[in-house]
């Protein structure tokens, strides 16, 4: 059985990413990027699906693990009744091919290892045809190979390689696994500790480049490092996360394909590098922003591929029995084909945000806003499947309609700003309408809180963004209001659910866990409104779930302490960079602009 997620760490290239567990064993990656078929399934399965293990071969008594400094290079120390040996694990910037590096060093006494390689290519479902080559191991299926070169000697046992040795104090046994296409040859064998040595000063270098508040300093940079890990170095383009089908709920079917990028976390992504000085990386995605959503309007999709893939059909791989047996095992998103009205409003915002910045406008950028508003002064009134995706019927959701809002407001202001060409008037009275019509249909007077969707009853974790984007100002009671309803109601000992799903027509089965994000996003909404001690004891609250390695899900199962859903989750790890930005006392001004045009008047019985 895999792991819990805690016992996971992250290794990647910046184009594809593994998991490996406490246990040393690899459970986890696709090849040659990230949303590639996977030769290492066992995270969805068993060992049978595909792992490499490296481990003292008798017991263990404990194990200690950390990231170098500032890097993704992964030191794993494993100490046992002979002594103390160390795994460390990396994938190097991409050279020629993808290459996965492991070394065995010997810290104390004399240890006996076992390293054991079970490749199945296709996601655990195909056995390669496995040969020796110039005193290598090549394995071979279909259009895929692996290559491995090993300072010890290998054997074939029950369909797996295998290697036993023992390494004494200052001895070092390294292991170079490679991919690349079955109808090449193998790239060269690389030095291990000299690859290592290399990974290590380049993920120095860059994370050094960075600005880091103080106070936390190690969960930010550890939050960029992921951040620029699940980015795919070639378009710019940021991953959800590098996995598929983690549950929402053990034993549960919301399992979902999360390695393709996210239009939605366009602004908070944008402003996470920001913040932190990435200029480069900043305008590395909002050009892969550009790129993938060129076309028609209309037919602008929620998510996209890595390189801007509009097709991700969703299929179920039901030769996996699923994480824990959680079931189905999901590659794709029919997600993809959604309509999302809040996607236009993050996008408006994220050029918006750039310009703001400073990033210079990207040619024809300002044509293609044009082109999207036009369309939402159409489509803002249709109901949709909103920001959490229901597979439900869809209906008029307030955060959406905000989104909308927020759409035109930064178009407007953007003509205001810039001096732009624009319809300014007719945007005007967009804004203003929509602003009206969320007033009037998404307030609930008796609650004293906005809903999830018109005439609902229901709450929403995403109705925390309201104060942030302006949408009213922060001392206005109906934002007052409707945080104290969404800590009231919508909290699971303290933690933010996104919505009841026992209450929710979303087309699925009710249960999740809270939702890390939307944590974040309340503890910003108490900072702006005051309650700053409040948000930083939550904050620091949200960095205690992080795993050992200072990683984070997408969720968190209250009643069973442990992290859900995919791993790591670049939207968690987004909202904690911007929360410790915004709580940061002498920092820059919190994420998105508060002030606000064109407010709609109270509703009776609401005064500021």
């Amino acid at each position: 059985m895999p792991l819990p997620l805690e016992d996971y760490a992250l290794i990647g290239d910046t184009q594809a990413a593994g998991l490996i567990g406490r246990d040393g064993s690899l459970d986890w990656l696709c090849l040659p990027r990230f949303d590639s078929p996977a030769p290492f399934a066992g995270l969805l399965g068993d060992d049978g699906h595909g792992h490499w293990r490296i481990a003292p071969a008798g017991g263990v008594k404990r194990v200690e693990r950390r990231y170098r400094p500032g890097t993704l290079v992964l030191e794993t120390d494993f100490h046992t009744a002979d002594g103390v040996i160390q795994l460390v694990d990396c994938m190097p910037p991409r050279g020629e091919a993808p290459d996965v590096m492991r070394l065995v060093r010997g810290i104390a006494g004399r240890v006996a290892v076992r390293m054991t390689l079970t490749i199945r290519f296709d996601y655990g479902r195909v056995v390669p045809w496995v040969r020796t080559v110039d005193g290598r191991m090549l394995a071979i299926a279909g259009p895929e190979a692996l290559t491995l070169t090993s300072d010890v000697p290998w054997r074939g046992e029950d369909l797996a390689t295998v290697a036993e040795f023992e390494v004494a104090e200052g001895d070092e046994v390294g292991f170079h696994l490679v991919w690349h296409e079955s109808h090449r040859p193998s790239p060269k064998a690389l030095n291990v500790p000299t690859e290592i040595r290399a990974t290590e000063a380049w993920w120095r270098k860059w994370s050094d480049s960075g600005r880091h508040d103080e106070r936390w300093k190690e969960p930010v940079q550890r939050s960029l490092i992921t951040l620029k890990a699940l980015t795919y170095a070639p378009t710019g383009g940021i991953v959800a996360a590098p996995t598929t089908s983690l549950p929402e709920q053990i034993g549960g079917v919301r399992n979902w394909d999360y390695r393709y990028c996210w239009v939605r976390d366009a602004t908070l992504a944008l402003l996470a590098l920001l913040d932190a000085g990435y200029i480069d990386e900043a305008r590395a995605w909002r050009d892969w922003l550009l790129r993938a959503v060129a076309g028609k309007p209309s037919e602008m999709q929620i998510m996209y591929g890595p390189a801007g893939e509009r097709r991700l059909p969703e299929m179920e791989l039901d030769w996996l029995p699923g994480y824990e047996n959680s079931k189905p095992v999901r590659l794709g998103n029919a997600a993809s084909s959604q309509f999302q009205l809040d996607v236009y409003g993050e996008l408006m915002d994220a050029m918006f945000q750039a310009r703001e910045a400073g990033v210079e406008p990207a040619e024809a950028a300002w044509r293609l806003q044009a082109l999207l508003l036009e369309f939402v002064e159409s489509a803002w009134r249709e109901p949709d499947e909103g920001i959490w995706e229901v597979r439900g019927p869809r209906r008029h959701f307030v955060h959406s309609k905000v989104m909308a809002w927020l759409a035109f407001d930064r178009g407007v202001r953007t003509i205001e700003r810039y001096g732009l060409d624009g319809p300014l008037d007719r945007w005007r009275r967009a804004r203003d309408e929509i602003h009206r019509e969320v007033c009037e249909r998404g307030w609930d007077s008796e609650r004293s809180t906005f809903t999830q969707s018109y005439g609902s009853k229901a709450l929403d974790g995403s109705l925390l963004i309201l104060p942030q984007v302006g949408f009213l100002p922060v001392a206005d009671k109906r934002i007052l209001g409707t945080i104290d309803a969404v800590q009231r109601e919508l909290c699971s000992d303290g933690f933010v659910l996104r919505y009841q799903t026992e209450e929710a027509n979303d087309g699925l089965p009710p249960g999740e866990g809270a939702f890390l994000p939307c944590t974040f996003w309340l503890a910003d909404a108490l900072a702006l409104t005051g309650r700053r001690d409040q948000a930083v004891s939550l904050f620091e609250r949200l960095l205690t779930l992080r795993n050992d390695v200072g990683l984070l899900a997408e969720e968190y199962d209250v009643r069973a302490g442990r992290l859900v859903g995919n791993f790591p989750q670049a939207f968690s790890h987004i909202a904690l960079i911007n929360t410790a930005m915004n709580l940061h006392e002498t920092g820059p001004t919190p994420a998105r602009e508060r002030s606000c045009a064109g407010l709609a008047p109270l509703p009776a019985g609401a005064e500021t």
